[in-house]
């Protein structure tokens, strides 16, 4: 539970227009978050004025600074927005003579967000692909993980430069084993989506248990060999097709449907055509 002046002090620096439209575009964006190049545009503010708010932002501890590279991203610290809208209803309407009923109701702790584990059998292309897509524009909704089978260890360049090119933080990126979300502590995986190209004889990984899964072939860009051009062509298709079913995935309403209702939805987007993608 936060603290009255902790409160005060969030209340304070969201208690000004200019700055209240900078928490709100950086809460829709998501944990992806903006450089500040990015939001002085978007925001039409100088330069100046835009690192005043963002300081004031950062010293009530609405949000947090991450470094990639040479570029800072700044994203809303979602725990400590709870915190505050959970402090101002916390029991509410308890010291009511009468019942409240539907006037109110106390706000829920928040949702945890739906947890999507891309997994195909080298995790360096299509899978990384898909993780830094879905977290970005999930929302705060989904939470996306990658693995592979037989991970080669290192993510594929050509996915690094083209997720680099359209603005996507890659530093968090990496080639790892499966069985990482199977060892104690791991984060509870919602629903296994393979990615690997069975039509063209890949060997998919089979997840143990029985989560809800689905399968989205993707024909493999890292197969493609040739000038530079011709791999980053093969590449962004690739992408094109993951954003295409990310944006149909992003379309439902995972929690009101039943696990074998949402499964047969995402079996659904995996049978798109290609032609699908923009």
């Amino acid at each position: 539970m936060m603290k009255s002046k902790e409160v005060i002090a969030g209340l304070a620096a969201l208690a000004q227009e200019s700055r209240l439209a900078l928490f709100r575009l950086l809460v829709k964006r998501g944990p992806a978050g903006f450089t500040p190049s990015q939001l002085a545009r978007k925001l039409e503010v100088p330069a100046p004025t835009l690192s005043f708010h963002l300081k004031e932002l950062q010293r009530a501890g609405l949000i947090a600074v991450r470094r990639e590279g040479r570029c800072l991203y700044y994203s809303p610290d979602f725990p400590r927005m709870h915190a505050l809208v959970g402090f101002l209803t916390a029991q509410c309407c308890i010291l009511a003579d009468d019942d409240c009923g539907t006037a109110c109701v106390p706000a829920a702790a928040p949702a945890r967000p739906f947890h999507v584990l891309f997994l195909c059998t080298a995790n360096s292309a299509r899978s990384i692909l898909a993780e830094a897509l879905l977290n970005r524009r999930g929302g705060g909704r989904f939470r996306a993980f990658s693995a592979g089978s037989h991970p080669r260890g290192s993510v594929n360049p050509c996915a690094l430069a083209l997720l680099r090119e359209r603005g996507f933080p890659t530093a968090a990126l990496r080639s790892k084993a499966w069985d990482e979300f199977a060892a104690p502590g791991a984060p509870p995986v919602d629903c296994v989506i393979t990615v690997c190209d069975a039509a063209a004889g890949e060997a998919c990984p089979l997840w143990p248990g029985r989560p809800i899964t689905a399968h989205w072939g993707i024909a493999d860009p890292a197969a493609v060999a040739g000038p530079d051009e011709e791999k980053m062509a093969a590449f962004a298709r690739a992408f094109a097709a993951l954003d295409a079913r990310i944006g149909r995935l992003l379309d439902l309403s995972v929690g009101d449907l039943s696990p074998a209702e949402l499964q047969r939805r995402l079996r659904e987007i995996g049978a798109m055509p290609a032609a699908a993608a923009p």
